[in-house]
């Protein structure tokens, strides 16, 4: 079995459900479920004997020893992070104890029981670490993409703790030898995205009469990569990655917010019209820009098609058509998020105790 960390988030939980789909392997799911971890995300596999939930942080270092002694994985995947970059300005203290502590805590765990295990196993153990493009800074309209030897630039509280979590894993590879993988990647996009990321916010307001809040001019530019091809990159790697190196992993789809908002009021227009007829875009409305708002992201994966044979299935055509449709077809769930209603649920089902 893996154990996997985040896995009731966004990427982490679509990772969890495809790997029941399409493996007969166990996975052990550590998640503390914060504001974005959702067990609703996951109910389809609420009664399959193969996945474990276990509601911890993956800084808590008796229950991660406890977690990793009980169901000795073969390998760890660590989703878990803080992620929202608004969020990390207006409160970074919770971006450095998750994402800079908690990796530190989560390593030091899983080290001393990798140093346990007999030969064979720890040979063919993993830590797999999830990362993002964001750690190697900005780029002008005419520099090249990202690639994995790109100098790191962090310019946000949250792409900052990232780095140095990322530099954590490096080290821990380095100075003893814990067998570590660590992909970086672009904007992900896709069904069960917390409603506060761009493209899900776009649908929500957009469906509830709202404004559709765009940041500066919307010329900042972002490479977009459905989750479902992140999810099939991370899998590749935890494969056949070799140790110590880093892959980055793109979608080939660098487009500026702007155009993505225009995209998703066109194809709502087409899918679920408004009531009066008019074009969704009318709600369009430009707001103040955020502070130190990096103008553009671009992800080179060329190493990762070159060395393991990764590439995207969906062009951002074909995914964020498949993203439009799910939000319209799973309302109860996006409702469920924003009233909170899904905590209620955990707190009923779980009795206010954590579950082992």
């Amino acid at each position: 079995m893996i154990l996997v960390t985040g896995g009731a988030g966004f990427i982490g939980a679509n990772f969890v459900l495809d790997w029941l789909a399409g493996s007969t392997e166990a996975i052990v799911n550590l998640d503390k479920l914060t504001y974005a971890g959702n067990l609703q995300t996951l109910a389809s596999a609420a009664d399959n004997p193969r996945h474990v939930f276990v509601q911890g942080d993956i800084g808590d270092t008796a229950l991660v020893a406890r977690l990793m002694a009980e169901h000795r994985p073969r390998a760890v995947v660590n989703f878990a992070a803080e992620s929202h970059v608004d969020r990390s300005i207006h409160g970074p203290e919770d971006f450095v104890q998750t994402n800079v502590l908690g990796t530190f805590r989560l390593l030091e765990a899983v080290r001393g029981h990798w140093a346990s295990l007999p030969q064979a196993e720890k040979a063919a153990f993993r830590f797999l670490h999830v990362s993002t493009d964001e750690v190697y800074g900005t780029l002008s309209a005419t520099d090249p993409a990202f690639t994995e030897t790109n100098r790191y630039e962090p310019n946000s509280p949250y792409s900052a703790s990232k780095a140095a979590s990322d530099h954590l894993v490096r080290a821990w590879h380095h100075t003893y030898g814990l067998p570590v993988l660590t992909t970086n990647c672009s904007n992900n996009y896709g069904p069960y995205h917390f409603p506060e990321k761009l493209i899900p916010l776009m649908i929500v307001n957009a469906l509830a009469g709202k404004s559709l809040p765009v940041y500066g001019d919307g010329m900042q530019v972002r490479d977009w990569l459905y989750v479902k091809d992140h999810c099939s990159a991370i899998r590749r790697v935890l494969e056949a990655g070799k140790l110590g190196e880093t892959y980055n992993v793109g979608g080939w789809n660098e487009k500026p917010n702007i155009e993505i908002v225009r995209t998703v009021c066109a194809l709502l227009d087409e899918l679920k019209p408004r009531a009066d007829g008019k074009p969704y875009a009318e709600q369009i409305t430009y707001v103040t820009d955020r502070p130190g708002h990096d103008r553009r992201y671009a992800i080179d994966a060329r190493k990762l098609e070159r060395e393991l044979g990764w590439k995207p299935a969906e062009t951002f055509e074909s995914g964020i058509r498949k993203t439009v449709e799910w939000y319209l077809a799973n309302g109860e769930w996006v409702r469920n998020v924003q009233s909170g209603s899904y905590r209620d649920w955990v707190s009923k089902q779980y009795g206010g105790a954590v579950p082992a």
